[in-house]
């Protein structure tokens, strides 16, 4: 006869085993749901600024300030295997060396929570869904139905729109000269971080694999950063691109 420990053992060993099996499966199965996301980022207004951009910082420097339009759809990375996706958006222009790669900045960033995540079903919630079915049965026999508001849906996960939209980060570069920077764009990047599974990064346009698409759009046009002006003594001189209007943001996420 085993001892208990052993059983035990033998009962954890297969319990991890078809754990590890069906995440697994779980992981790979998302293959099998199509991706096609798609985004449309615009340029509103740029200005350039000589000055601090952050309370820390020790010397003057050239700094930028953007405001953008996105139109993004996302709700195919969503799943029933997406905790939440990880977007933002870089602006990339080329570094002052040939030899370099082009420089990156982050300048909005934003968490998209999936369904489940926002709403974790809990014990309760299948104890609050007896009793409301009960009661709705007991209404429909004695003909006392009440009459209630339907509660609106949530919106669609990954549907974001901002318009007019002022930057998070400041855009700095490490020389700390960026006014007149030739072929800056704006390009939207994203990552789905599973429940289960390994993380999956942006899928360039024309990119893929199988039923997972490459983003269609996803960047501006390319564009310059304006010059800085002369200025007098203790002011700062601010370049702009355009009139700039007030800044409106709506995300539906």
């Amino acid at each position: 006869m085993h001892s208990s420990l052993v059983r035990t053992q033998n009962v954890f060993g297969y319990f991890t085993t078809v754990a590890f099996v069906t995440a697994a499966c779980v992981a790979l199965s998302v293959l099998l749901s199509p991706q096609v996301p798609s985004a449309t980022i615009q340029l509103r207004n740029v200005q350039v600024v000589k000055g601090r951009p952050h309370y820390y910082s020790t010397k003057k420097e050239d700094y930028a300030h953007i405001k953008f339009d996105l139109d993004a759809d996302l709700s195919s990375l969503f799943n029933w295997n997406t905790k939440q996706v990880f977007a933002w958006i870089t602006a990339t222009y080329p570094s002052s060396s040939r030899n370099e790669p082009p420089s990156q900045a982050i300048i909005w960033d934003s968490i998209i929570s999936s369904y489940s995540q926002l709403h974790p079903y809990t014990p309760f919630d299948a104890y609050n869904e007896l009793m409301s079915s009960k009661k709705s049965n007991t209404d429909r026999k004695t003909g006392s139905a009440s009459k209630k508001k339907l509660a609106e849906p949530d919106p669609k996960p990954g549907i974001v729109h901002l318009k007019n939209s002022k930057q998070k980060y400041q855009i700095t570069d490490i020389s700390g000269k960026l006014a007149s920077q030739k072929n800056v764009t704006l390009e939207l990047g994203w990552n789905v971080q599973p429940w289960v599974g390994a993380l999956t990064w942006t899928t360039p346009e024309g990119g893929g694999f199988g039923r997972w698409k490459g983003v269609r759009g996803g960047r501006s046009p390319s564009f310059d950063l304006p010059a800085l002006k002369g200025k007098s003594s203790g002011q700062e001189q601010v370049v702009e691109k355009g009139t700039p209007k007030p800044a409106e943001a709506s995300a539906v996420i």
